[in-house]
């Protein structure tokens, strides 16, 4: 399982970047929003944004449009893809999402279909083309749900019908659902920061290399 990070950061990027294991980036209005603290965005300045963290990534980046009519998400689509080639076209998981999916992917552009919280949505995605499809894990939890009991629906059904689509496990909210994505067969599992860090601390690990430099210093040269 690939592990993408979920964030328009570039200090996060850079960070995890660094470990060697990030295979890719997520990202959505409100991560950009973040990013640039409310400044007022031009699209030169998005456009740049956007670059930069394609080139830390080192990977697939998805892009979500904004617009909420099919024609103009097929527009917007266009122009993110055009930036650079690990873009790919993050679209919602709507009537107008779909009509939007069929046209870009006819086109040769990946889409990556956000917001399903159904295996019925998944099914729909990727019969419109797309190239990922993003069930949300934690907000289904949110609801009472199962999201582990979603994503296994949706990866068996891909396995079942043979359907040419990556699945991304997204919502991640701690490491656990890390674990429990791998499980259950998602192709990705994206997350934040904090989550990614989260997957490399254990207080026994922390333990033993102290007690491994206690000892060292004992006997060294």
């Amino acid at each position: 399982m690939e592990l993408y990070l979920d964030t328009a950061d570039l200090e996060e990027i850079r960070e995890i970047a660094a470990w060697g294991v990030l295979s890719g980036v997520t990202t959505n209005p409100t991560l950009l929003a973040k990013a640039f603290a409310g400044e007022r965005l031009t699209w030169e300045r998005l456009s740049q944004h956007l670059k930069a963290v394609c080139e830390l990534a080192g990977g697939p980046v998805s892009a979500e449009v904004t617009a909420l009519e099919a024609e103009a998400m097929v527009e917007e689509g266009r122009r993110l893809a055009a930036l650079h080639p690990n873009i790919v076209v993050k679209l919602p998981t709507t009537e107008e999402g779909l009509k939007a999916c069929r046209a870009l992917s006819a086109e040769g552009i990946r889409v990556n279909m956000t917001l399903i919280f159904s295996a019925n949505q998944a099914l729909l995605a990727a019969r419109a083309g797309a190239s990922y499809v993003s069930p949300f894990l934690g907000r289904v939890d949110d609801i009472s749900w199962d999201g582990g009991e979603l994503l296994r629906e949706i990866v068996e059904m891909r396995e079942v019908q043979g359907l040419p689509v990556r699945v991304i496990a997204a919502s991640i909210r701690h490491p656990r659902h890390v674990t429990e994505a791998a499980l259950l067969g998602a192709d990705i599992a994206t997350m934040p920061h904090a989550v990614f860090k989260a997957l490399l601390r254990h207080p026994l690990t922390d333990l033993g290399l102290k007690r491994f430099m206690e000892d060292w210093e004992k006997v060294r040269p």
